[in-house]
């Protein structure tokens, strides 16, 4: 297993836990074809033109249908592995500015490749010479393409995000490395089966996991850094936790119970997700002259599920929104609301069904949403809504209600209650 790459290199070749344009396969390296397009890649991924976090090239693998890697691979000998690192590290520093990204030769199906690992720059926009004549020019990635920025019209889109580093990916100076907490940080390499576990190091892992960047002549945590792995990220982030009330049928305005989850948002979001389900009522009803019985839920887990999911992924965790992750049970809907609301270019259009394709907007927060996706808590981009749509509709619940103010300051998901629940009552209010 990898001491270098988070992730397990079984999981690059599932793409279970990225979006399969963030993993690009080569079958061969070669200084005068391969090289360039590589070099082209590593800048696009840098670029990280949508807040993904980058990507991983991937040399020795041979692409089959549907961007799936053929196995067994076909590999690398041990000079091309070492004239493609050579190669590509002295020709990064011809990017403007230099970008050096990760090399970790990695053994697979008895075969030697070379993985490359390029996160998301924090000092974008970068360059990169297209061939060895060749000016530099922008490139970004658009799907499972690397295309030039300016050919393709994005070269403004990318301008625009100059020096811009998501929240979450900044440097959390007042914080100190032993503000993170190490057992999380071992667990999570755990749950996500990482070689790094075995690094002694801890250090060492931060670094590797991206979770500390130098400043001022030491490292520091960055912000994912602890709102994941502190011992409580509210205290960092005041609206870094999810409250679930539950009110009664009467609208009294009293509440039956109140929980705030806290601890990592992860953690949080685990937590939340169990008692939730432990409110959900399940009916069985035997259908007449049949041995059939139906069968229905209040909400189903997978829906509220991404409801929730969405608002961790999504909220923003800056010093000016203090309100916590808020998920209200009501008997006839339960509604999960979230600060601030969708990032402009998002408009209902794109949420209502039947929807418009969803436009390519940056992400807010790439790094809670690359943990998240390790985590398998989180899928690929723009798959929430179509999977939350869908179990409801296989509930036989009504479809799931998107609403969020002008001014974009919040974001509410409601999920209206399965209609014949109330007729049979159920645990709990919902």
């Amino acid at each position: 297993m990898s001491l270098i790459l988070p992730l397990p290199i079984e999981g690059l070749f599932r793409k279970a836990s990225i979006e399969s344009e963030r993993v690009e396969f080569k079958a061969t390296w070669d200084a005068e074809t391969t090289s360039y397009q590589v070099l082209k890649s590593i800048c696009a991924f840098a670029n990280d033109l949508h807040n993904l976090n980058g990507g991983y090239i991937i040399l020795g693998v041979e692409e089959g249908p549907g961007g799936r890697a053929l196995r067994p691979v076909r590999g690398l000998s041990s000079e091309e592995v070492e004239a493609a690192q050579k190669w590509l590290r002295g020709h990064c520093k011809r990017m403007d500015p230099i970008y050096q990204p990760i090399f970790s030769p990695e053994s697979v199906d008895g075969k030697l490749l070379l993985v490359i690992w390029v996160p998301g720059s924090e000092v974008r926009p970068h360059s990169a010479p297209s061939g060895k004549k060749e000016p530099r020019r922008y490139f970004v990635r658009i799907g499972s393409e690397t295309v030039d920025a300016e050919k393709s019209g994005l070269l403004q889109d990318l301008m625009r995000m100059t020096a811009s580093v998501p929240f979450d990916d900044r440097r959390a100076t007042a914080a100190r490395i032993e503000d993170m907490r190490e057992i999380k940080v071992r667990e999570f390499l755990r749950d996500i089966e990482s070689g790094l576990l075995g690094e002694e190091d801890t250090l060492d892992i931060y670094q590797k996991l991206r979770l500390v960047a130098p400043a001022n002549g030491h490292d520091v945590p960055k912000n994912i850094g602890l709102l994941m792995f502190s011992r409580e990220s509210s205290e960092w982030f005041r609206g870094a936790k999810i409250e679930v009330v539950q009110f009664p049928g009467d609208l009294s305005g009293d509440v039956i119970e109140e929980r705030v989850f806290r601890g990592g948002i992860h953690e949080q979001l685990k937590e939340a997700v169990a008692y939730l389900e432990t409110l959900s009522s399940r009916i069985t009803v035997k259908q007449p002259h049949t041995s059939r019985a139906k069968s229905w839920v209040s909400y189903p887990i997978q829906a509220f599920r991404e409801a929730l999911v969405n608002a961790v992924y999504h909220r923003g965790y800056e010093a000016d929104q203090v309100e916590p992750i808020k998920v209200y049970l009501y008997p006839d809907r339960l509604e999960v609301i979230s600060y601030p609301g969708p990032l402009p270019g998002i408009n209902m259009e794109h949420l209502d069904e039947p929807r418009k394709p969803m436009p390519q907007v940056p992400t807010r927060n790439r790094r809670v949403g690359d943990f998240l996706k390790d985590l398998r808590l989180a899928e690929g981009r723009g798959t929430g809504l179509p999977k939350l749509y869908s179990v409801m509709r296989s509930n036989g619940s009504p479809p799931p209600r998107f609403d969020f103010d002008e001014a974009r300051t919040y974001f509410r998901v409601t999920l209206p209650v399965h209609p014949e629940l109330p007729s049979w009552g159920g645990r709990g209010e919902i």
